[in-house]
């Protein structure tokens, strides 16, 4: 079977719900740290249009705006669309795989009514945890044409499949976002030690008398808003979180590709758990 596996809808739908909530949550604290900055830009320095004084205006509009952010923010949160959605469609996605290629808890033994039966009250059990924020509206809630395909396979193309698709995409994906958040905690560390430097040059010249100028407010802004940021985005806990699943997901393929029909069951579930440890230590890292 060399098709791509079409997942069901309780995942596009879980997974869509996720990145708008993650979009929007990321949005309102770009603007709202932004809009910190600016604030203290505005009051550091002397802004006017002929007798009009626009600094406290620049003020009043950046910590306005700030403080609608954070009203969004507390009221509409959309950090839970973003936390119970990814919860939901990986979840769902893991299920969908090991339904798909025999591995437990849904093996040769089951009918595929059976194996429909332990989907559905996994899926009720999930949707129990957090189902309320993702509403499901694509066809083929939980099991699709191509799923069921490869369930019918031959276990030689189950098992291509599986470590095609993957165990070999999961792998490369977060061998791939590991690399990525190591370059931008390394990023967001050289902006927050040079401002802190600068700040620090900007004092001692100040201090001497070299200086009239006091962006000490704008630096420490700028500073504020960088270590929230970096704090926000957890760059470097995701880098060595997402190194270690890439890792055990290498071992894990080793042993897949080693696994008879009889032992395939429990080397997909070990490997769809070494995944589902991630997505856990991620939620428990957000709080979710």
């Amino acid at each position: 079977m060399s098709e791509i596996l079409e997942l069901p809808g309780y995942f596009k739908d879980a997974d869509s719900a996720s990145l708008k909530g993650q979009r929007k949550y990321l949005f309102l604290n770009r603007l709202r740290l932004g809009s910190t900055i600016a604030g203290a830009v505005g009051a550091a320095v002397p802004l006017a249009v002929g007798n009009l004084g626009l600094s406290s205006l620049v003020v009043l509009a950046a910590f306005l705006m700030a403080l609608i952010c954070e009203l969004i923010l507390s009221y509409v949160q959309p950090e839970r669309d973003w936390y119970a959605g990814r919860a939901l469609a990986e979840s769902m996605k893991t299920m969908a795989w090991r339904y798909s290629v025999h591995g437990a808890p849904f093996g040769t033994e089951l009918s595929d009514a059976g194996a429909r039966k332990i989907l559905r009250e996994r899926a009720e059990q999930l949707t129990q945890k957090g189902g309320d924020r993702v509403a499901i509206a694509t066809d083929s809630p939980l099991v699709t044409d191509s799923m069921t395909a490869l369930r019918h396979s031959s276990f030689e193309e189950r098992k291509s499949a599986y470590l095609r698709q993957r165990t070999l995409a999961q792998r490369q994906w977060y061998a791939s976002k590991a690399a990525a958040n190591k370059r931008r905690a390394e990023v967001w560390r050289t902006v927050l030690v040079s401002a802190e430097i600068l700040a620090v040059a900007l004092a001692t010249l100040k201090f001497a008398g070299v200086s009239e100028i006091d962006l000490g407010g704008v630096l420490g802004s700028v500073i504020g808003a960088s270590a929230a940021w970096l704090a926000l985005k957890q760059h470097a806990q995701l880098a060595a979180a997402y190194s270690l699943t890439s890792r055990e997901l290498a071992l894990q393929e080793s042993l897949l590709q080693d696994a008879d029909e009889a032992s395939w069951g429990t080397a997909v579930s070990d490997a769809e758990d070494a995944i589902s440890r991630e997505h856990t230590m991620w939620l428990a890292s957000r709080g979710g």
